[in-house]
């Protein structure tokens, strides 16, 4: 997936949208796909003006579900680990620009056990990077979630990317 969302979806793009600056991109997701958004955007700062998500998991070598994930994808190494996890590397790629947004159900059932963004924030704040976390309240990890803050985080983007 990271070949595909870092070299062939823009290679794509750019061959059939040619009036598309693929260079002037970002980058966002939602849960995992947050987590996704976070690492890809991290490792490859010169490609991405800015990144946002919606409940990422940001600290998956300290959640159950993470290190199920990890060991079966990776191995027993846990610091081969640390290159998946947006947590680690905000300390390794911390040359961050842009504020990074996440937005955050206070409701979401994954919150304290499996998400962590208070580790993502501190992680941030050790090495100066902005971030605006939005704890919000009411809210649990669903699309109904998303679709009340995307216009947010396409505002986002859009000043990253000194649009209109």
């Amino acid at each position: 997936m990271y070949d595909y969302i870092v070299k062939e979806l823009p290679k794509l793009l750019s061959e059939n949208f040619p009036q598309l600056n693929t260079s002037q991109a970002s980058i966002s997701g939602h849960s995992m796909g947050g987590h996704g958004a976070l690492t890809i955007y991290l490792k490859n700062l010169d490609k991405y003006k800015s990144v946002s998500a919606f409940s990422p998991i940001v600290n998956p070598i300290n959640c159950a579900w993470g290190q199920k994930a990890f060991t079966n994808y990776l191995g027993g190494n846990k610091a081969d680990w640390e290159e998946y996890d947006a947590t680690s590397l905000i300390s390794k790629y911390h040359d961050v620009s842009a504020t990074i947004l996440i937005d955050q159900g206070e409701d979401d059932k994954f919150l304290h056990d499996q998400l962590l963004p208070h580790k993502f924030e501190e992680a941030c704040r050790n090495v100066n990077v902005p971030l605006l976390l939005r704890l919000q309240p009411g809210y649990h990890h669903s699309y109904y979630f998303i679709a009340t803050f995307i216009d947010d985080h396409i505002r986002h983007h859009a000043q990253a990317l000194s649009l209109p």
